[in-house]
Formats: structure tokens, C-alpha cells, sequence
């Protein structure tokens, strides 16, 4: 199933969701996750392994972080290829001063923003979808 690429479309039923609980970045020299680790954003990178995973399992694992995020779906299958839903995401947070990470997976964009503002985030993405009906 190919995902939606009109722009219009994708902001109006763009559904953001907040998933429960805090997730936190931290990032692993050698790449291998420790037992008990379940991330749900791998990234590499030069300088090692990114991991976005839950606040809990991270300081379980003993594991430092410098940032707590709340983590929202926008529940609509954007197609990879679609052009300007990231950005029109991100100026709408960019306006009231939310600063927002963006990973996009194969049927839906993630965003992490900062944790104490997440409802707040969410609030401003279900705004902008209504007016863009």
C-alpha cells in the first residue's frame, strides 16, 4: 500500500497520537544494546549508535541520557515521498517554541518532543489539522 503524498490530505487526517510514557536518546560507542533494551528508534551514526527506548528501561540498563521526550505518531500513512508534512509539522511547533525530533518510519512520522510539553504539541498538531480541512 503506497501512503498519501498530497499535502493537504496528509496535515487534515494526520491524527497525532501520544504514545504513553517518556523516551529518552542515548547513543552506544559500540552499538550493541544491553539486555533489556527494546528500542523503538535505532539510528547509526559515526560516532556510534543512537537509541530512542523508554525512560525506564535506560536507567535500568544504566544508560545516560540528557533529554526526555514524549513520543507522537501522526497516525496517517504518509508516503516516503510526500513533500512538506515535516515541515509544515515542524513550523507549527516551531511557533510556540516546541522543538520537535522527527523519524520517519515506512508507514507513519514519528516526533519526539520535549516531555512536559507533549500535550501541548499535540494540542497545536490537532489545530493545524482542522485547519487544513
Amino acid at each position: 500500500m503506497t501512503g498519501e503524498r498530497d499535502l493537504r490530505k496528509l496535515l487534515h487526517t494526520m491524527r497525532p497520537e501520544l504514545n504513553p510514557g517518556r523516551y529518552v536518546f542515548t547513543t552506544l560507542a559500540d552499538g550493541a544494546a544491553p539486555d533489556g533494551v527494546t528500542p523503538v528508534v535505532t539510528v547509526a551514526e559515526g560516532e556510534g549508535v543512537t537509541l530512542v527506548l523508554p525512560e525506564r528501561e535506560a536507567v535500568a540498563a544504566g544508560l545516560g541520557y540528557d533529554f526526555v521526550a514524549g513520543w507522537i505518531t501522526l497516525r496517517v500513512h504518509s508516503s516516503l515521498e510526500a513533500v512538506g508534512l515535516t515541515a509544515a509539522v515542524a513550523l507549527a511547533l516551531t511557533d510556540v517554541g516546541v522543538s520537535c525530533n522527527v523519524v520517519a518510519g515506512y508507514h507513519h512520522d514519528h516526533l519526539f518532543v520535549p516531555y512536559a510539553r507533549a500535550s501541548e504539541a499535540v494540542q497545536v498538531l490537532e489545530r493545524l489539522a482542522a485547519e487544513s480541512g
